[in-house]
């Protein structure tokens, strides 16, 4: 059997689309096709005709007509098999079989042609499969993400640096003025460095304070230079904003007035030398390197229960070594019951599927074949989908408390739930009440502020299972008495192993000869993590 040409084609023989899989011009399948139509007979149910050369089998498609063109030797039966996969897969794909909906989605059309039919020959697949492979994410598609997030991360490390070293020039104008001037009086004046003129307010002494981090001289807390009467309850957010703007870096200290610490200006998540990694250890790929990434989708509800869930994952195999291509990999048995029967496998569809009751084994279908080299392929993928919250893997509690006074003492406090993942780069972000600025009483970690989203940024390295960073807390206090403006809180992080508990217990070769050098570089990243 050899199939010449697939094709989507008008009652009048032009044109949808088509896909040639043996060297045919664009001159020669369009008069293939222009011909097509005047060799049906009229009042038969015939679906296949024939030419001197060709041979066309065809299927009405609505107004359209969908046809193979195959040479005169070709199976029939096989023929009319694959004609019908076609018109499934077309069907599957497109909401109607119109010619606007087929040009729309001709990209995806032809690359489900060339997985049913590979030159010329029928490929052993079905629709299932086809969709399957069609559903499979690109590693350099994902490569290009993780790129374009490192720059918009180190573009908002430069703004923050810029921040810092403008806020540090101030600083540093301010003692000159005040070391020249005498007492209070600055005597800055005429604004020579583009602020107000002396705020009115006695700086406190601060000697027995700690010394701010990474600074290299002492410099002493100071209220926020605010023009005019300040602020007052009940003023338009826009005014604020304008304020904000007009102090630019300075608004960056307001907190320093009462707050026991001051905001970290520790480095940020995202490092140089890491490229999209953040803190997670790099690993050294050996010559047959497995790449285990999961992403979580998750949103949980502030007094308890997981309104949503769900879990992507995905195993990439790498080998660098063609005497190591033909191989198997057995999974190690997950130390926690992850998802249960929800959690689902999908296989390439080269790849064996596991067998009930037996070790889960990564293998190809055919035994004499082997893995390509040289690249990565997707052998394995797992989801989960739910709402069990044993399956949380970091719990956050955020318990804001309405004072008296017309202030909220807000406590949150995180817990590590499971220990197949080691934490790196946590950063919880709990918004803050328009106008207000919190003071910090206790906390683990780093904290600073995030003027962009009047926000509170709770920073902690690592989280793991030991006793030390598995769990933490913070608590401030902050203008307002309205519970939920402390919601949603966001969390964000990059783990280091498998929620799911995917590992990898051993490769093995198959044939004669050594069993491999293996190396495995698992992770996990969180698209949305809301506490609402």
């Amino acid at each position: 059997m050899v199939v010449l040409a697939a094709s989507i084609c008008t009652k009048g023989g032009k044109a949808v689309i088509s896909r040639q899989f043996r060297d045919m011009s664009k001159t020669r399948i369009e008069s293939l096709l222009a011909s097509f139509p005047k060799l049906i007979p009229t009042n038969t149910q015939h679906t296949s005709v024939e030419t001197a050369d060709v041979r066309y089998v065809y299927q009405p498609l609505e107004d359209l007509y969908i046809l193979l063109i195959t040479n005169k030797a070709s199976n029939i039966l096989q023929d009319i098999d694959t004609l019908h996969l076609f018109a499934r897969v077309v069907s599957d794909m497109c909401r109607s079989a119109d010619e606007r909906e087929i040009l729309k989605n001709a990209f995806e059309l032809l690359g489900a042609f060339d997985e049913i039919v590979s030159l010329g020959y029928r490929e052993n697949v079905n629709l299932m499969q086809v969709r399957s492979v069609l559903e499979m994410e690109s590693h350099e598609e994902k490569i290009q993400e993780i790129i374009a997030r490192n720059k918009e991360a180190e573009a908002k490390e430069e703004l923050k640096r810029r921040a810092k070293q403008l806020e540090m020039q101030r600083r540093e104008q301010q003692k000159r003025a005040a070391s020249g001037g005498g007492g209070n009086n600055y005597g800055i004046g005429g604004g020579i460095s583009g602020y107000s003129s002396v705020p009115r307010f006695e700086a406190p002494e601060i000697s027995s304070a700690p010394s701010r981090i990474n600074t290299s001289t002492p410099t002493p807390a100071r209220t926020p230079t605010f023009k005019g009467s300040g602020m007052k309850l009940g003023s338009k957010k826009t005014k604020q904003a304008e304020l904000l703007d007009a102090l630019g870096p300075e608004a960056l200290s307001t907190p320093e007035i009462s707050a026991p610490t001051t905001p970290s200006v520790a480095e940020p998540a995202v490092s140089h030398q890491q490229v999209g990694r953040g803190s997670l250890p790099e690993v050294e790929a050996q010559s047959v390197h497995l790449v285990i990434k999961e992403q979580l989708s998750l949103t949980l509800l502030r007094d308890g229960g997981v309104q949503s869930m769900e879990l992507k994952g995905d195993m990439n195999l790498q080998i660098s070594d063609p005497d190591q291509a033909h191989l198997r990999i057995t999974l190690s048995s997950p130390s926690t019951d992850f998802g249960g029967n929800a959690l689902q496998f999908k296989q390439h569809p080269n790849v064996a599927k596991f067998t009930p009751g037996q070790d889960r084994v990564v293998a190809l279908k055919d035994p004499s074949r082997a893995f390509p080299v040289g690249q990565s392929l997707a052998v394995l993928k797992w989801r989960y989908a739910g709402t069990d919250e044993s399956n949380v893997p970091l719990s956050i509690n955020c318990w804001p408390s309405p004072n008296n006074d017309g202030t909220c003492e807000v406590s949150i406090e995180y817990e590590l739930e499971n220990e197949n993942v080691t934490l790196y780069d946590v950063v919880i972000s709990i918004p803050l009440p328009d106008g207000s600025y919190p003071t910090v009483s206790s906390h683990t970690g780093e904290w600073s502020l995030n003027p962009s989203s009047h926000s509170l940024a709770w920073s902690v390295p690592v989280v793991s299972s030991s006793d030390e960073s598995r769990s933490g807390s913070l608590i401030f206090t902050v203008g307002g008495d309205d519970i939920g403006a402390f919601f949603p809180v966001e969390v964000s992080f990059i783990g280091q192993g498998s929620l799911a508990g995917v590992g990898v217990a051993s490769v093995s070769k198959i044939g004669e000869g050594e069993d491999p050098a293996y190396s495995v570089d698992a992770s996990v990243t969180t698209d949305e993590y809301l506490v609402v």
